[in-house]
């Protein structure tokens, strides 16, 4: 009979015991889960970021790089605009060589496209969108 009053009480405390196991365990996948969500957060917004273009040129800036393309493992092709001037750069192994320099195409805000509505840097979605439905419905030209 002396055994049965320890049992009992060994078994209420080795459920505390695993009832403050559980909660612990729980309190550290919702710490994780919240770990992994700000991550998810932070990739996901770094890749919009790239995708968008964060426009890193200071105002009143004179340099503007106008494209590039990756060439190799660690060799790029790039083009720079100086004023008036583009020059196609050859980026990779530490070293930046001038390959080709060309006077800059027309204006930077005003592009056609084949005879197409001219659209300005500045114009939004909804600018663009009504000239060429202008455009293409025939409204936009000259019927002479």
């Amino acid at each position: 009979m002396n055994d049965t009053p320890r049992d009992a009480g060994t078994g209420g405390l080795d459920a505390l015991a695993a009832g403050d196991a559980l909660i612990g365990l729980a309190t550290l996948g919702k710490t994780a889960a919240a770990l992994a969500l700000i991550v998810v957060i932070i990739v996901v917004a770094s890749a919009v970021l790239k995708r968008v273009g964060v426009n890193r040129q200071a105002h009143g800036g004179r340099l503007r790089v106008v494209g590039g393309t990756s060439v190799g493992n660690r060799e790029r092709v790039v083009i720079v605009q100086v004023e008036e001037t583009w020059l196609v750069l050859g980026v990779g192994g530490g070293q930046v060589s001038k390959l080709h320099e060309l006077p800059a195409p027309g204006p930077i805000g005003e592009t056609t496209t084949g005879g197409g509505p001219a659209f300005a840097e500045s114009d939004s979605f909804t600018r663009r969108f009504a000239k060429a439905l202008k455009h293409n419905s025939g409204l936009g030209r000259d019927r002479s």
